[in-house]
């Protein structure tokens, strides 16, 4: 029978004092410690092989949350710049219908008019992304915004060319509102409506705009009074209820009124210039609070026939300002407003 095998091994401690131990391994023991050492090992270079992918992925992550950050804040930004072109298109809507409201004044031909119809512009591709919606929505306001100013370009060349060509008749369209500042409320728009005091629909054949009494009335335009003062109840009973009133004639195209007013500082013949005080916003005639009574007639077919005046006041902006130019196109019946009468001099028919 042999001796059994065995492996000594010795394990010195590093204090002397503390002798040695010795550890006795057959052959099984030997082959499971080291089998075990074996895995160890096995399971450690394993580890440091997939160290490199553990590492890579770690890093992808945290570049994914940096990409993520950084698409969170250029969405933000082109929120952002979505905002700023839609105020751009906004304000470009604006300008176009300044111009045209300056081409209506003039009388201009708008049909031949070189921003009519615009320009257009070739969109760029939009590329795909989540934020691919807005930034098509960015491409068109661009667009329109492109397209709006160069239809304002062309009508402010129109309009230069036309100033600078006409300079008298520029001066005798009525352009500015009566009254100046923000201290004013219209109270009733041109056309038809309710009349305060019979209650009966009737038509408007101006501005009512409410303001503090002795508020100054500024001419429109340049031109000539043909009447200033109270007109008489025995002649007309229409024209008695304006009030105190101011006429002016502006060449032979237009003709401004001003009524209720309180005071009149004109006279008739006297010669006026645009933006000269020639009244005071009052109550009298037929009138239920301080206001001024705000006329533009505009000759048509030898007759002056009243157009709204929001089409010609430039340094105000109305609402509805499209529907405005759209029905400012046509003039009212001749039975639905009172003639000016002959004794108001050559601008009655």
């Amino acid at each position: 029978m042999n001796p059994r095998r065995l492996l000594e091994v010795q394990i010195h401690a590093p204090d002397i004092r503390r002798g040695v131990r010795y550890l006795f391994l057959d052959r099984r023991h030997f082959w499971v410690t080291g089998g075990a050492a074996a895995l160890v090992l096995a399971f450690v270079a394993w580890g440091f092989s997939r160290a490199p992918g553990v590492a890579r992925n770690q890093l992808s992550r945290q570049q994914y949350r940096e990409l993520e950050r950084v698409r969170v804040q250029q969405g933000e930004r082109l929120k952002s710049l979505l905002g700023r072109l839609e105020q751009l298109a906004d304000g470009a809507e604006t300008l176009r219908l300044r111009t045209e409201k300056v081409y209506l004044a003039y009388g201009l031909p708008q049909e031949g008019a070189r921003g009519q119809g615009g320009f257009p512009v070739v969109r760029p591709p939009v590329p795909h992304s989540i934020y691919a919606d807005s930034i098509a929505h960015g491409g068109l306001l661009q667009t329109e915004v492109v397209e709006q100013l160069e239809v304002v370009s062309s009508f402010l060349r129109d309009v230069q060319e036309f100033e600078q060509a006409h300079a008298d008749e520029v001066t005798l369209t009525p352009s500015i509102c009566p009254l100046t500042g923000r201290d004013f409320v219209l109270t009733s728009p041109f056309g038809m409506r309710r009349n305060p005091f019979t209650k009966s629909a009737d038509f408007h054949a101006g501005l009512d705009l409410a303001a503090p009494p002795g508020t100054p009335v500024h001419a429109t335009a340049s031109g000539v009074v043909v009447f200033a003062g109270r007109y008489d109840l025995r002649q007309s009973v229409g024209w008695w209820r304006y009030g105190n009133l101011v006429m002016v004639r502006h060449g032979d195209r237009f003709a401004t009124l001003y009524g209720h007013c309180q005071d009149v500082q004109v006279r008739v013949g006297q010669r006026v210039e645009q933006g000269q005080t020639i009244a005071t916003v009052g109550n009298t005639g037929w009138s239920t609070s301080p206001h001024l009574h705000y006329e533009v007639r505009r000759r048509d077919a030898g007759d002056y026939r009243p157009i709204d005046p929001r089409i010609y006041i430039l340094d105000h902006r109305w609402r509805d300002e499209e529907r405005l130019l759209v029905r400012a196109r046509s003039a009212p019946d001749p039975g639905d407003y009172e003639p000016l009468p002959r004794s108001f001099g050559p601008v009655g028919r």
